[in-house]
Formats: C-alpha cells, sequence, structure tokens
C-alpha cells in the first residue's frame, strides 16, 4: 500500500490529544470506522458504477463524451482513477516524462497513466480498500486531509458518526474544497449540499421524504481548527516541537509525516487546574494594573518620567509600519493611517471583542497587558508536569517557560545559601542586620562603592540566624554572605544547580540582578529536593511510530551536585519562609494549604520597580516555579503593595496548590518534607524570636530609594536588562 504523509500526535501522560504536527492533516482510519453514509454520498456522487468497473469505466467515459458534444461537461473519473492521481501525483510537473511536455499530448499521457494505474490498483486491492485508501487520502480544504481530519475540522466528531447531511457536505467539496468550503462559502455549500442529497436519492441511498428533510436542515458546522483546545495549550505543542526538532534531525525523522504517537509528561487535569488559577488571578492583576496607571501612561523611565516616543518607536518594528511606509513613502502619511480607527477583535478576559480601535490603540492595548509563565515539575523524576507559556498563544506567542529571561529578584538568594552551606555555615550561622558598604573594583578597574538597604529602608539591627534572614529575605544579610563566600562562587553554584543563562558575577547577584528562565529556575530549585542531584527536566517520555512501535523512550539525567546534607538542609530553610517569623511565604496562610501536617517551602523575587514578580513553591512531590509582569519592562506596577512577588505570582501558587491537593489521585498529596536520608552534622533547630516591626513589606529585593526594589542603575556592572519584542 502506498504510504500518505500522517500527521504526527502529541498527548499528555494521561493519553489526552492535544496537538497535531503535520504538513498535511491526515489521520487514516479503516474501512469499519467510516460512516456508511459517506460511502453512500460518495458513490452517488463521484461514481455510480464503482461495484461495476475494474478502474475505467468505459461507459461512463462514452456518457460523457456523449453529454460534452451537448454542452453538459461531466466528468468521467472513477474514484479509483482519482486515487491514482492523489497517490501518485500524476497531474504534477514531476511526474511528467518528455511526452508529457509536448503540447496537447500531456493530458493524454496523463489520462493513460491514471487508466492504467487505476487497472492496476483494482487488481491488488478490494473494492471496500480502494474507498479507504481514496477518503483517507482526499483534501477536504483549510488543510484537512481524508475523511477523519475533515470530520473533526468541520464537524468535531470521528467519521462513523457523520449524519446524512453532514457526509453529503464533506463529499459536496469534493468538486471544489474552496467554492463549497462550509465555513468560507456557507450558501454554496449549501446548495452543493443538497446536489448531493439529490443524487443519493436518485441512486435509492435515501427517501424523497428523507431528502425533502434534509434540504431544509441548515450546515450545523462545529468547526474545530484543534488550535483553539485552550488560551494556552499552544504554548505546551509548540515547546514540544522545538524540543522534537534536535531529536528528529537526529534521527532521520520527520515529525511532520511519519505519524509519530508522542507521548509528554504533561498531567491534563494539572495543566487545567495551572490554567484556571492562572487566568482567574490574571484577570484580577490586569484590572488591578489598568486602575493604578488610570488615564496616564503607563510607559516610565527609571525616574518615573513618561517614555516619550514609546509607541511610534515599538509601532515602527511591526511589519505593517514598513508595509505601509513601502506603500506611502511619507511617515505622516504612515501614522494617520495607523492612528485610523477600524474594526478588529482583540483579547481581553472576557473573551475575544470586536472594537473600534486604530492600530495605535491595538498596540497600547496589548503591550499594557500583564503575561505569566509557570512550570511545575516532579523533583525525583524530572517529569514536567504543567507548564503555562502565557495567557493567550493566540495573540502572545512569545513563551514565559523557556524564552522569556527576567531578573529573579530575591528568588536567587536560595543560589547564596546554598553556597554558604556547602562552604560550611550551618543554618543557625549569624548575620547582623546592619547596614553593608562594598568595596570593589569593576571589569574596567575603577573602584566602587555599594551599599544596599532592605526593601522597607530598615535596619533591625538584630542578630539573625541564615534560616531567619533568608526567611525575610533581607538584602543585607544576603548581601554579607555573598561577600564572605564570593561572588564569583554564587555563580558557580546557580551554573552547577542548573542555571544555564549568562550571570555577570557582580556584588548584587545575589539579590537576582542577572535575567534566567523559569525552565531554569525550577530545574535548579528541583536540586534541594532531589537529595543535591541536579535532574535534567523531562517533557517528552515515549515516542511510538505509526504501527505503534516505541521507538525512543527518555529518562533523566541526574548529577550530584551538592551533598544530600546541605540539600536537606536548604530544603529546611526554604520551610522557613513559612515557618519563621514575617516569612516573605505566608501569604500562603490565606489557602488551604497547611492540613495533614503538610509543609511548604518557597521563595517570594521582585525585580526594580516591580518589573517582574515571581514565586517558587516547593513541596515533596512537585517544584513550581511562576512569573508575572509586562512584556515591556517600562511597564509595571507602582509600588510593593500592588507589584511585589507575594502580590503577583504567589497567589497563582496558592491557588493552583490548594485545587490540586483536592485531587490526592494526581499524584500531589499533601505532607511532611521527607526525613534526610544521610546524617545531618550541622546545627539546624535555631529558635527565632518574634517582635515587633514596622509595617511588613515584601523585603524580595535590593533597593536605593524608599519601598523600591532592585534599583540596576545604581547597582554595580548589572547587565543591560533587554526588554522582549512586542
Amino acid at each position: 500500500m502506498p504510504s500518505l504523509n500522517v500527521a504526527s500526535e502529541v498527548y499528555t501522560a494521561d493519553s489526552v490529544l492535544i496537538g497535531r504536527y503535520f504538513e498535511e492533516d491526515r489521520d487514516p482510519v479503516p474501512y469499519d470506522s467510516i460512516s456508511k453514509n459517506i460511502i453512500d454520498a460518495l458513490i452517488a456522487t463521484e461514481d455510480v458504477r464503482f461495484y461495476k468497473h475494474q478502474g475505467v469505466d468505459f461507459i461512463g467515459l462514452f456518457s460523457s463524451a456523449v453529454s460534452t458534444l451537448k454542452g453538459d461537461r461531466r466528468g468521467a473519473s472513477t474514484i479509483t482513477q482519482q486515487l491514482a492521481k492523489n497517490l501518485y501525483r500524476t497531474r504534477y510537473t514531476q511526474a511528467q516524462g518528455l511526452l508529457g511536455r509536448i503540447p496537447g499530448v500531456k493530458i493524454i499521457i496523463t489520462k493513460f497513466k491514471e487508466w492504467m494505474t487505476a487497472a492496476k490498483l483494482e487488481s491488488k486491492y478490494s473494492k471496500d480498500e480502494i474507498l479507504t485508501m481514496y477518503l483517507n487520502t482526499v483534501s477536504f480544504g483549510n488543510n484537512a486531509y481524508g475523511i477523519k481530519s475533515a470530520a473533526v475540522r468541520y464537524f468535531d466528531k470521528l467519521p462513523n458518526a457523520l449524519t446524512v447531511p453532514e457526509a453529503a457536505v464533506l463529499v459536496g467539496m469534493l468538486k471544489g474544497t474552496t467554492l463549497y468550503n462550509p465555513i468560507r462559502n456557507p450558501e454554496k455549500s449549501l446548495e452543493r449540499r443538497n446536489v448531493v442529497l439529490s443524487q443519493m436519492q436518485k441512486e435509492g441511498f435515501i427517501t424523497a421524504a428523507e431528502m425533502a428533510s434534509f434540504a431544509k436542515q441548515p450546515l450545523n458546522l462545529h468547526a474545530n481548527t484543534q488550535e483553539t483546545g485552550g488560551n494556552n495549550d499552544s504554548y505546551l505543542r509548540t515547546a514540544v516541537e522545538r524540543w522534537l526538532e534536535k531529536w528528529a534531525e537526529e534521527n532521520n525523522i520527520n515529525i511532520y509525516t511519519a505519524g509519530l504517537k508522542i507521548y509528554t509528561t504533561i498531567d491534563s487535569r494539572m495543566q487545567e487546574i495551572a490554567v484556571a488559577a492562572a487566568d482567574e488571578h490574571m484577570r484580577d492583576l490586569q484590572r488591578r494594573l489598568d486602575n493604578t496607571w488610570g488615564s496616564e501612561l503607563p510607559w516610565r523611565d527609571k525616574s518615573g518620567a513618561v517614555i516619550p516616543n514609546f509607541l511610534e518607536d515599538r509601532v515602527r518594528k511591526l511589519p505593517i509600519y514598513a508595509e505601509l511606509m513601502k506603500k506611502y513613502q511619507n511617515e505622516d502619511s504612515v501614522f494617520r493611517e495607523l492612528n485610523r480607527p477600524k474594526k478588529m477583535t482583540v483579547f481581553t478576559w472576557d473573551g475575544e471583542k470586536e472594537k473600534e480601535l486604530s492600530t495605535m490603540d491595538s498596540l497600547k492595548h496589548y503591550l499594557t497587558m500583564l503575561n505569566t509563565g509557570m512550570m511545575a515539575m516532579n523533583p525525583n523524576t524530572g517529569a514536567i508536569k504543567v507548564w503555562v507559556g502565557g495567557i493567550n498563544h493566540k495573540h502572545y506567542k512569545f513563551d514565559h517557560v523557556n524564552q522569556a529571561k527576567r531578573q529573579a529578584g530575591s528568588t536567587f538568594k536560595p543560589f547564596v545559601y546554598i553556597t554558604a552551606l556547602e562552604q560550611g555555615m550551618s543554618p543557625c550561622d549569624t548575620y547582623d542586620d546592619i547596614p553593608v558598604r562594598i568595596d570593589f573594583v569593576n571589569k574596567k578597574g575603577e573602584k566602587e562603592v555599594w551599599e544596599p538597604k532592605n526593601a522597607d529602608w530598615n535596619f533591625s539591627h538584630r542578630s539573625m540566624s541564615l534560616r531567619w534572614a533568608m526567611a525575610r529575605s533581607l538584602n543585607t544579610i544576603t548581601t554579607q554572605v555573598t561577600r564572605d563566600v564570593g561572588w564569583d562562587k554564587v555563580v558557580e553554584m546557580a551554573h552547577r544547580l542548573g542555571i544555564g543563562s549568562h550571570l555577570e558575577s557582580v556584588p548584587s547577584v545575589g539579590l537576582g540582578s542577572n535575567d534566567v528562565t523559569v525552565y531554569e529556575m525550577v530545574k535548579a530549585y528541583a536540586v534541594f529536593m532531589n537529595e543535591g542531584k541536579t535532574i535534567d527536566p523531562i517533557l517528552v517520555s515515549k515516542i511510538y511510530d505509526s504501527e505503534g512501535k516505541l521507538i525512543a523512550s527518555f529518562e533523566p539525567k541526574q548529577k550530584q551536585v551538592v551533598t544530600p546534607e546541605n540539600a536537606w538542609l536548604m530544603s529546611y530553610m526554604l520551610r522557613g519562609t513559612i515557618e519563621e517569623p514575617r516569612g516573605t511565604s505566608q501569604a500562603l496562610w490565606e489557602w488551604d494549604l497547611f492540613k495533614n501536617n503538610n509543609q511548604i517551602g518557597g521563595k517570594t523575587g521582585t525585580s526594580s520597580d516591580y518589573v517582574d514578580g515571581w514565586y517558587m513553591g516547593v513541596t515533596k512531590d512537585l517544584i513550581a516555579g511562576v512569573w508575572v509582569g509586562c512584556d515591556e519592562q517600562s511597564i509595571h506596577f507602582k509600588n510593593s503593595a500592588s507589584g511585589e512577588g507575594s502580590k503577583t505570582a504567589l497567589p497563582i501558587y496558592g491557588k493552583f496548590m490548594e485545587e490540586l491537593y483536592k485531587h490526592p489521585n494526581l499524584g500531589v498529596t499533601m505532607g511532611p518534607f521527607p526525613d534526610p536520608k544521610v546524617k545531618i552534622t550541622k546545627n539546624y533547630t535555631c529558635h527565632s524570636v518574634y517582635y515587633e516591626e514596622s509595617t511588613t513589606v515584601d523585603s524580595t529585593d535590593t533597593v536605593e530609594e524608599p519601598m523600591g526594589e532592585l534599583d540596576s542603575e545604581t547597582l554595580p556592572n548589572l547587565p543591560e536588562i533587554s526588554e522582549n519584542e512586542f
């Protein structure tokens, strides 16, 4: 049987189809999976003598010639001839020999080839097999090849469930997939459907009464493009596709034609819970950001001044600007056109809305939308269970899990403390919360001074354990620890744990001055719950070929990077953000998360001017990372009360875990962290005394102005904060 280009399918770990990769969207089905209504409509319309000829219908050919002479052009190709044409591309130039290039001879040669091929097909295959091959190869428009893809695309059902009118619509398209396309030309499609129904009545497949009834029915389309299953499903499909490209190249396999069955590690139920949690909170956050700025322009520089020509500079990067410049050759004319209102459909949290907006209005709308990225992984197996790349893939293609790199803020601080533990310190070693001055020489050989402040601009002058200091996210103590262990060593440790991005080795590195991805952060935090071993996150677990044979399976690589003792101590320190006085994760108490002796560790993070909000959550079963912010980093919240990580990212984690714990069958259950498997030689049971202080803020990041966060303009040698493309 001739090979076909068959779409590859992507499934979750619990066998839910989430996507297809194809050049031709085709998923072949056997004869007994095709509705008899399709067979009847096809024979009645395309080849009424199908069961009486052997591939070429000479009676039909003679009848067609007579009709053509009378002015009524009628085709004479049998279903078998059409199959020959589809299988072997007989009408394509590359299928033509030398004789086929002679004017007037080409059609004769082509027809003769089709007759010969049809006769051979009839000699080798049964009539049912020929019908099956035909219906699995023919195009139904909208890149739907084969009856199954067409049934799903236009009616969202399998081909064995198609009704007579639905079958007539699809068979009617074979005369012209564009002209009779029910989505593009519904009136023409309805007219053609009724012609097919008339042919079915004429050949006795339906009665006159049925014909009259069916002809009165509307098309009843249920269009399914298989790309709109959810707001962010396509982020996952695209991430899998990017991963598969390298594998496919190494194995000389075309994933778009090979008909593979690809199983991911994603749990569709956990993914659904994560998407719902993110959507619910992002809707509220967007309202909060819009209210923050009101009628003011939100794009601001470090001093808080409006950035001039902000929209104009960004629209100049868009293809529409280049097209209009080519048309008008004058920028004034271009901007007049760009400011002209017109009807368009835009994404909102209340669904897509049709609005009267100019291109500039639309650009402002999309640039001021907050986005998010979330990933959750089993720290012991490396299986990625959740992948939320953004708020809506249709409108924001950029994946905020493994493409977007943003300042990590205080979520980077644990890398300082694990470095300290590896150098011999213990969670109970103490530092004083006092003003800090760092004198150093930058890369240019110039002397610089850095004096970081806590986020609330206060110094308690108290002696604090490392666990308490990390729980409080104190910049002063983190800076002192960074100084003592060496910021080069902090960078080295971060890379060892799994951070692949470039990190500038500067005194502020421990306060999150570098850009990283959610993916990298989840991988790095997993070390603390995996006995000190780094583990490669796994997104694809198994791949089967078109025959159902397992051709590849994937297991994570692990490597011991810190001692099991220090890894366990870090998990204990991460719990401190919940357990220590004024720990920065205590906002999680708002959710029902702490029954059954459940333990959670985590770390908030906020970058300069509240541009980036982070939360890293750790339980015995799951490591999760959440980022929130605008793609345009000059658009952000104004203050810590609304813009810090504990207000933007942490609630998504809280909502997600609360709902997830209601479904213990998914494998994530409440309970304490595992006991250490090695002897703990360091002191860690130090006691922190609660005391009254001024109003609490999320001291997740450094400041150089009251109530601020990491200010890259005042810190030494910080890397440029690049703006993501719109």
